[in-house]
């Protein structure tokens, strides 16, 4: 991946320049009112910044074709609207609906004290007409008993967000009315991570929200992305404690967070020159719901500009693994997404002249056309445990802050704005500090360029990872890495794999994938199960096979695969290992079966079963020349992915002969 930054547009021909007298907040906002020059206005909960500040940022705004063309100064910011079609370049499908790429370039920059902004901002309301979920109540919960039948059974995915959307009109809708959204926002919500308002400018669009969640921010070299996923929302009575511990409890919730968690890990092994390290859990309170979510930590070489490419886009709105969701998406929502699921990003540069990324997912926000058309999109994470009514419920809860603004529901009573955090009581405390023990220790670590090997020994030689369509094999790769072993990763679909595999003078790890590994049809199965064969009948340098890896070694030995009756998708099992218990993460929804005969007969070719002595679930192979795992070692829920993959590599896979 290059890292050289793409060309700079020419700046425009003004300047920001410091005012001779700094402007009262009434001025500004007054003169926001009476012009029609682009704006926008963030209060930002960034580390390190005032959070009792707005800033307004005034200029032109330009369209632009691709992220590379973002442009980024040496002496302003400039703003950039993200749709969700951008994900294109990352060459994944997805519906075009001509949504721009859009960056406000400020000529003029104000910070203002957030106390005087509110009072400067129009205080009225916003009337909404013919207001409606585009897809119903009946049909979403639907949408949601078929994803998961099919689509997470299917094994095309751990967990996918599917979108419907509030539409109405707001008759007349103007300046007044963006700034009064936003006055209201700041009023009402709580726990937003941005809360702003972005006009583009006569005949252009207005976007109004208070999003909870980071996408990517980058400074001083080090990136940092915000996974949350599980929503408690607050009972009709108002937050309580008990309700909080039994949904803290409940294996969905958990199971929802760690699948986000490692698919993000997947993104900060891409654009992280050491990983990533998991800070976390912690409890996000909002003033309709709570989430709770984790922080990544990584360090990073790249532009700001390629990071916010390769992290396009989070899991907590597409779905794992992201590539496949995006088909997903698109086969179960209606219309594009716009803006949904995007993000703003304030591009710039620190005082140092290194470049800087401020970016939160576009959530929880209103879209406004010039003539008053309104979008307030929000989807759900769909899991293998989802109760469709309560994923009906969550679009509800996650909607309520904006449509509250707008005037659609009742607010919260004033008394709830000064209630205790939840996040204090020492009971909520210990439980989010249980799931963080139930996460792998590797990943708890920045792993350092002076760590020595896991595992004991240090391995050495080249591995090449194929992968079948998971970034899953980002984090393998890291994994791998800390072993000792350079590394390389191979799409399946890349021109001249198979000659490329044959002349590779190392192990090879067949790596994950979504989809049914009984299609014969689906060319993607064919070619990895010819090369498992490949690989199989000449084992001069070892093969490792993970998941659906796993399953294609099992079927060239014999073994039948078959759909589970629940899926696998992000559970944490303990597993009887070859003869020792681990703890490990599954991401499938198909399995092989070995029985006593079966492992028998293998056993007579030197092959050894780690297998579920009721079901007959085979857990893992290994043989002299190779090794295969159903589950995931690199996944947040392995606790000792690690040293299984080292010792899996060391006395099966680099035993060959």
């Amino acid at each position: 991946m290059s890292t050289t930054p793409p060309p700079v547009p020419s700046a425009p021909p003004t300047s920001p320049a410091a005012p001779a007298t700094e402007p009262s907040a009434a001025g500004v906002i007054s003169g926001l009112l009476s012009g029609d020059r682009p704006f926008a206005l963030l209060r930002r909960r960034t580390p390190g910044r005032d959070h009792d500040t707005v800033e307004v940022l005034t200029g032109p705004v330009l369209d632009c074709g691709t992220l590379g063309e973002l442009p980024v100064f040496t002496d302003r910011p400039s703003l950039a609207l993200v749709p969700f079609r951008q994900i294109r370049e990352r060459g994944f499908d997805v519906r075009d609906d001509g949504t721009p790429l859009s960056v406000l370039i400020a000529d003029e920059l104000y910070e203002l004290p957030l106390a005087e902004v509110v009072d400067a901002l129009p205080d009225r309301a916003v009337r909404v007409e013919g207001g409606a979920f585009d897809t119903p109540d009946e049909e979403y919960a639907e949408i949601v008993a078929r994803v998961v039948e099919e689509e997470i059974g299917g094994g095309e995915g751990a967990n996918f967000v599917i979108r419907r959307t509030y539409t109405g009109t707001i008759p007349g809708f103007g300046r007044a009315d963006a700034l009064a959204l936003f006055r209201r926002l700041l009023a009402g919500e709580r726990g937003a991570y941005w809360t702003f308002v972005v006009h583009t400018g006569r005949g252009g669009r207005t976007l109004v929200g208070a999003s909870p969640e980071v996408h990517v921010r980058m400074s001083g070299g080090t990136v940092v992305m915000n996974p949350i996923s599980g929503t408690f929302r607050y009972p009709p009575g108002g937050p309580d404690t008990e309700a909080l511990l039994r949904f803290l409890d409940d294996p969905k919730e958990r199971d929802e967070l760690s699948m986000v968690v490692d698919e993000e890990l997947k993104m900060m092994c891409t654009v992280g020159d050491r990983g990533g390290v998991v800070v976390g859990p912690r409890l996000k309170e909002m003033a309709h719901l709570a989430h709770t979510e984790y922080e990544l930590r990584g360090r990073s070489s790249l532009d700001v500009r390629e990071v916010l490419k390769e992290t396009m886009f989070a899991a907590t709105v597409t779905g794992s693994p992201v590539q496949n969701a995006c088909r997903v998406i698109e086969r179960h929502e209606v219309g594009g997404r716009g803006y949904y699921g995007g993000a703003l990003a304030l591009i710039g540069r620190d005082g140092s002249g290194a470049q800087t990324l401020d970016s939160p997912i576009l959530i929880r926000t209103a879209d406004i056309a010039a003539d008053g058309g309104l979008r307030v999109p929000v989807g759900a994470t769909l899991v293998r445990r989802s109760v469709p009514a309560h994923e009906v419920a969550e679009t509800h809860a996650k909607a309520a802050g904006v449509l509250t603004a707008l005037g659609v529901r009742p607010g919260r009573s004033a008394g709830e704005a000064g209630r205790p955090r939840l996040a204090d009581d020492p009971r909520v405390r210990a439980a989010l500090d249980a799931r963080r023990a139930s996460l792998a220790p590797f990943w708890l670590r920045l792993q350092e360029p002076s760590a020595g090997p896991v595992g004991g020994r240090e391995l050495r030689g080249h591995a090449l990872v194929v992968d079948g369509e998971d970034t899953f094999t980002a984090m393998l790769a890291h994994l791998l890495r800390s072993t000792g072993l350079d590394v390389s990763v191979r799409r399946f679909d890349e021109p001249g794999l198979r000659e490329t595999v044959a002349a590779h003078h190392g192990p090879v790890v067949l790596g994950p994938g979504p989809g049914d590994p009984c299609d014969t049809a689906d060319p993607k199965m064919r070619l990895l199960r010819t090369l498992a064969a490949d690989l199989l009948a000449g084992r001069e340098h070892g093969v490792l096979g993970v998941c659906l890896g796993h399953e294609l070694i099992a079927a060239e030995l014999g073994l039948p695969l078959v759909r589970k009756a629940a899926p696998y998708q992000g559970a944490q099992e303990r597993i009887d290992f070859f003869g020792r218990p681990e703890t490990v993460g599954f991401y499938s929804s198909f399995t092989a079966r070995c029985d006593a005969a079966a492992a028998r007969r293998l056993a007579e070719r030197a092959v050894e079963v780690a297998r579920d002595p009721l079901s007959g679930e085979v857990h893992a192979l290994r043989a002299p020349g190779f090794a295969s795992v159903q589950f995931h070692p690199e996944s947040v829920l392995t606790m000792d992915g690690p040293a299984l993959v080292a010792g899996l590599l060391r006395e099966s896979v680099l035993a060959a002969g």
